[in-house]
């Protein structure tokens, strides 16, 4: 099974120190969820990890091979990244999008194949987009588009999914519509996926493993019940809130009721 890690990882965003040696193991055939307050890095992490962004310190290691020293094919064979808030060219149909996904193993002597074809058809099966494969994809919902994304991202047939704030700019049934896609990949699939995650009760719901972000660093990762703690929401989110058992799943349910005394962690 894939591995990703970062040992001492440190990243600049706009000429400014945001992650400093970092130092992060992602759980294999689970879902991570990075958690923290605007600000703390999070998406620079990410974008990090997936080789958008040359690191300033430190590695990034893929199957125990340093990320900055790979092929950039060879990257996307094995590592699907879906960014916040991606834009397709207009009148782009949803098929066309999926098949951008299979650019990574093709060659100039061999375009399209029946094996392209193939996990095309199944990326859109999977997502439950095959009925919407003809249409643009600016006549479809939030959700729909958000699917029709995370189909192309399958369709690079990787083992570790890279997804930056999935659910933004989603209503409520879009969220869950594509946060149980997320479960259900990673349940029936066996894909590694980490995410960033906006909502920290989503994060304890659907991830197995939660990395707690503060100024630039690991505060603190472990299980949701180890992660989503009131002292953890008081130093990292600078939120009073208390901390129950979902009745459904017994995950813990975050409830805020206040802004905590304590300064808030900062990136500087």
């Amino acid at each position: 099974m894939a591995t990703l890690k970062t040992e001492d990882l440190s990243l600049s965003y706009d000429g400014e120190r945001v992650i400093r040696e970092l130092s992060l193991e992602i759980p294999p055939g689970r879902i991570t969820a990075i958690v923290g307050p605007n600000g703390c890095g999070k998406s620079t992490l990410l974008k990090g990890m997936a080789r958008l962004l040359k690191p300033k310190g430190g590695s990034v290691y893929l199957d125990g091979e340093a990320i900055a020293k790979m092929p950039t094919k060879e990257v996307a064979k094995r590592l699907g990244i879906l960014s916040q808030g991606p834009v397709a060219p207009e009148g782009l149909t949803v098929r066309e999008l999926v098949a951008q996904g299979r650019y990574p193993h093709q060659s100039w002597f061999q375009q399209w194949s029946r094996e392209d074809e193939r996990i095309s058809a199944r990326a859109l099966k999977i997502t439950g987009m095959t009925a919407f494969a003809d249409r643009p994809l600016d006549t479809l919902s939030g959700g729909q588009r958000q699917r029709a994304w995370i189909a192309m991202a399958l369709a690079q047939d990787t083992e570790i999914l890279l997804l930056d704030e999935p659910t933004t700019f989603l209503d409520m049934a879009h969220q869950l519509e594509v946060l149980h896609l997320l479960e259900r990949l990673n349940a029936e699939e066996d894909r590694t996926i980490l995410m960033v995650v906006h909502d920290l009760n989503h994060a304890a719901r659907y991830a197995h493993h939660i990395v707690a972000i503060a100024a630039g660093r690991v505060f603190t990762s472990g299980s949701p019940a180890a992660v989503v703690t009131p002292d953890v929401l008081r130093e990292v989110f600078n939120v009073e809130a208390d901390i129950v058992p979902d009745p459904r799943t017994g995950a813990p349910l975050c409830i805020p009721h206040g802004l905590s005394s304590a300064a808030p962690q900062k990136v500087g």
